[in-house]
């Protein structure tokens, strides 16, 4: 294991010191507001996929329709205006964090209605339009949402601010997961097999209330401590401030190591991203019902992602960041060399516990480790704009080579795709392994 050079600054907690930070309000508010950022993605993304399979439609435009997640990849184009531009009223009444984050919450909603009103069956664009709505304000809401989060608690709580956040994400995943699942199966009417568009719409306008959790967490919340910002006595002096200096920054304090971090940002959960939108797609052709998935993959393996975080963020703190990122980057390539197994054994539900423990526990573990070290590499005065061009480029190429995903399952069948997958983990090691001798500059 590459021996950690990420900011450590503070004294070395004790287990029972690490284990406490857990309690402490910012992290509270995390778990509450991370179940606000992790409903939205699943309903564009995974289960998403599941309706429009279900719905009749072929792997290779559920694989290209699931490009409706570049939004996320994107997000740094508009992330200047989130970190510096004053909402009218809403600034001055919840400040600039708050404000932005009721915006995005509101529009993803309106977009989860549009969706449950429109059949993929009937039309598909207009479900389309309503998804990247959805997106959008997702990805607005995770802009803001990831600078309240820096700007909220120092360094050296950066993990357990992950861990709590991942937390409410994934426990957003069961309800947007197995919830959804659960309420289309029990809203679908008794004596009519197949696919039921009132179904899927009774489940969608539940999920697009299940928003009111993050809305009433941000109303209940203190804005942070707002940074000044110069003021900037033209229109070009603001763009500089806003488009410019947070990239400068960035560059001017890593140099040409710049690169390497980018790079490593760029690949870092490729086995997984690419892996997980042919996830759903292949639970219906392995025959499992909606019951199952729900119970195995939405409810159980969630929860060994959650156990995954919170050990993350504890060996993060204890072991530092870049060791557990290096064990999380194993398991994870590790563990999509499992579905290429469970793909041989056809359904059985015994493997499918099996296999999705594994892979959410490595998911879990690989995911808090990685929240903290993008924590770490931002300056708090450009929170929001450098944290979204990392999380922008964690997704940017993931994303745009899943949406072949399908196409290549319909050629080569999914065992094949799987060991691809897995494969695509292999640079992320070296990558690795070359950032953890980079010396990081202290967080201003």
């Amino acid at each position: 294991m590459p021996p950690d050079h990420a900011p450590a600054t503070a004294p070395r907690r004790s287990w029972r010191e690490a284990w406490l930070v857990y309690l402490e309000p910012a992290s509270l508010r995390m778990l509450a507001l991370g179940f606000s950022a992790g409903l939205p993605l699943l309903l564009v993304l995974g289960t998403l996929s599941f309706w429009l399979r279900e719905a009749g439609l072929d792997r290779t435009t559920i694989g290209y329709l699931s490009w409706v997640g570049l939004a996320y990849a994107f997000k740094w184009m508009w992330a200047p205006l989130v970190d510096r531009m004053p909402l009218p009223l809403l600034t001055r009444w919840l400040g600039r964090r708050r404000g932005w984050l009721v915006v995005s919450q509101a529009m993803v909603m309106a977009g989860l209605v549009g969706m449950a009103f429109n059949d993929p069956r009937v039309a598909l664009e207009p479900l389309v339009w309503c998804a990247l709505a959805v997106a959008f304000g997702s990805a607005t809401q995770d802009i803001a949402l990831d600078a309240f989060r820096i700007e909220s608690a120092d360094a050296d709580r950066q993990a357990a601010l992950a861990a709590t956040y991942q937390t409410g994400y994934r426990l957003a995943m069961i309800w947007a997961g197995a919830g959804v699942l659960w309420v289309a199966a029990r809203a679908e009417l008794p004596g009519l097999a197949g696919y039921q568009h009132g179904a899927w719409q009774a489940a969608y306008l539940t999920m697009a209330a299940s928003m009111l959790v993050g809305t009433a967490t941000v109303l209940l919340s203190r804005e942070p401590v707002p940074r000044p910002l110069p003021p900037a006595r033209n229109p070009a002096e603001w763009l500089r401030g806003a488009l410019v200096d947070p990239f400068a920054d960035f560059i001017g304090r890593y140099r040409w190591q710049a690169a390497l971090i980018l790079a490593l940002i760029a690949v870092y959960r490729i086995s997984d991203v690419v892996m997980g939108i042919m996830a759903n797609p292949f639970y219906v052709d392995m025959g499992y019902t909606k019951d199952e998935v729900a119970a195995v993959t939405k409810v159980f393996g969630v929860l060994m992602t959650l156990a995954g975080a919170f050990v993350g963020g504890v060996l993060s703190m204890r072991l530092g960041v870049m060791r557990v990122l290096m064990l999380g980057a194993v398991l994870s390539a590790c563990s999509n060399l499992l579905f290429a197994w469970l793909g041989l054994r056809g359904h059985d539900v015994t493997g499918l516990v099996f296999v999705v423990s594994a892979d959410n526990l490595a998911g879990g573990i690989a995911s808090a480790a990685f929240i903290a070290y993008l924590s770490s590499l931002t300056n708090v005065q450009y929170s929001a704009t450098q944290y979204a061009l990392f999380s922008s480029m964690m997704l940017l190429a993931p994303k745009w080579i899943a949406g072949f995903s399908g196409r290549f399952v319909d050629a080569f069948g999914y065992t094949e795709f799987f060991v691809g997958t897995a494969l695509l983990g292999l640079p992320v090691l070296v990558l690795v392994a070359l950032a953890s001798r980079i010396e990081t500059p202290p967080r201003r």
